[in-house]
């Protein structure tokens, strides 16, 4: 059969698609496997997912045109079919899940039993797993990437195995593991911390000028519990700001809220935000596109995960025509870094949908793109034109260069593997975990071998 991701320019072939049922199929699975990789929500716009695939990585030429699917010991895995209930520990504040259950679905269950998480992307259609095993993450000056909220998971490892890994046991390669880039094990299970359920309200601003963003970034970034920025870099201005509030508990937040469900009685609604006016109705990050799809603006009072994403989980965003890169820099080189994306706007203009710039906080987790530092997340909707975007990775990643640019690792880019080396300085110490978990190399791929091992494709 021949599979594809979300945005279908990533294709690979596999005789099929194993489905275990349970925990023990899937350790016997591993064991008689001598190549596994796992397959989840599909929304990663690279081959990371992939044995072998059909990609032009920009890396040393064209990826194999197939992959080995006559090859009985390669195996794709895909855990949706595993049961893993969700359950809570009241006493220990934490939500346990499959690691493919969507942010959509678990979101749902955790706000009917009265708890939230900190944070979540900004599309609840993507898998727990996937969202945490590549850094991805949301958006405020006090939030962490989605990973930081896990403080266990359990793996089936190399040797069909199933492994716990837990934030309190001491062990150093929880902090390693968990952005883990599907090179440890197959991830049966996932525990993330929770909060009480709380209310939010969102509002949308237009036309912000850059000025007035490079004068006063802090100040702007760090307004409101959750501040996206929508860019074309066109202008001289910021096409959209989107000021996620965080209200109270749930549902006392939202009888509380200052805010009139119109918009009219918030703390920014009804007057200009350094410069930016009000939105007069619900906005698409790109303007142009019917808003239907994203969750409730105006400031109307809302429970947390129907307004910390920014599209809502009974629609779909987009039809998947489109390519996707993001890159991380130091929050402290925000500003620089910006004024060059700036520069580069005529060579953007013709391929780029739209831009969105978000903070994060820093944490401890070697593969994340904010250890040890907050950042600044830069993220490219381009259209589906792999050619042009090709041409142009390139030549935004020469203009990040000096600000200690990071990738995203589920989207698409082509830094060097010594660049990557040097700006994830644990990488080392990750590729001796990998190792040490993984010795033959069952979980190895094209990827990992070009992006952590550094061997040419």
């Amino acid at each position: 059969m021949m599979l594809q991701n979300w945005s279908e320019n990533v294709q690979f072939s596999a005789a099929k698609v194993y489905t275990p049922r349970t925990v023990e199929e899937l350790q016997e699975l591993v064991r008689a496997s001598s190549t596994v990789r796992v397959l989840g929500s599909r929304h990663s716009f690279n081959d990371i997912a992939a044995i072998d695939s059909q990609i032009d990585t920009g890396q040393g030429g064209e990826a194999p045109a197939q992959d080995r699917p006559d090859a009985a010991t390669n195996a794709y895995v895909s855990v949706e079919g595993l049961d893993v209930p969700v359950t809570f520990d009241r006493q220990r504040n934490t939500v346990t899940c499959g690691a493919n259950v969507t942010y959509g679905e678990l979101c749902q269950r955790m706000h009917a039993e009265g708890v939230a998480l900190r944070n979540t992307a900004s599309l609840p259609h993507i898998s727990v797993g996937g969202a945490c095993a590549t850094g991805t993450h949301g958006s405020g000056d006090n939030n962490g990437n989605l990973a930081t909220e896990v403080v266990g998971m359990e793996l089936v490892s190399a040797d069909g195995e199933l492994r716990p890994l837990t934030v309190d046991s001491g062990d150093k390669g929880f902090l390693g593991g968990v952005v883990g880039l599907g090179g440890l094990g197959v991830v049966t299970s996932i525990t993330l911390g929770t909060v009480p359920a709380y209310a939010m309200e969102q509002t949308v601003y237009e036309d912000l000028p850059v000025a007035e963003l490079y004068d006063h970034f802090d100040e702007i970034m760090s307004s409101e519990y959750s501040v996206s920025l929508f860019t074309d870099w066109l202008g001289g201005t910021v096409n959209q700001v989107w000021l996620k509030r965080q209200l109270g508990a749930w549902p006392d937040g939202e009888s509380n809220a200052d805010s009139g469900g119109d918009g009219s009685k918030g703390p920014h609604a009804g007057n200009t935000f350094f410069g930016a006016r009000p939105a007069p109705t619900h906005r698409h990050p790109v303007t142009r596109f019917d808003p239907d799809p994203c969750t409730p603006q105006m400031g109307i009072p809302g429970p947390w995960h129907e307004r910390l994403p920014h599209f809502r989980v009974d629609s779909t965003p987009a039809s998947g025509d489109e390519l996707q890169t993001e890159y991380f820099v130091p929050r402290e080189h925000a500003v620089p870094a910006l004024q060059a994306m700036e520069g580069l706007r005529d060579r953007l203009a013709s391929v780029l949908w739209i831009s969105e710039v978000r903070s994060i906080a820093a944490d401890r987790l070697w593969l994340s793109q904010s250890y040890e530092t907050p950042t600044v997340a830069l993220h490219f909707s381009w259209r589906k034109d792999w050619p042009s975007v090709r041409a142009l990775l390139p030549v935004v990643e020469e203009a990040l260069a000096p600000f200690q640019v990071r990738p995203h690792w589920g989207k698409l880019f082509s830094l060097a593997p010594a660049q990557l080396a040097a700006t994830f300085t644990r990488m080392g110490d990750f590729r001796r975990l990998l190792r040490s978990w993984d010795p033959e190399g069952k979980f190895r791929n094209a990827y990992l071998d070009r992006h952590i091992y550094g061997q040419a494709v």
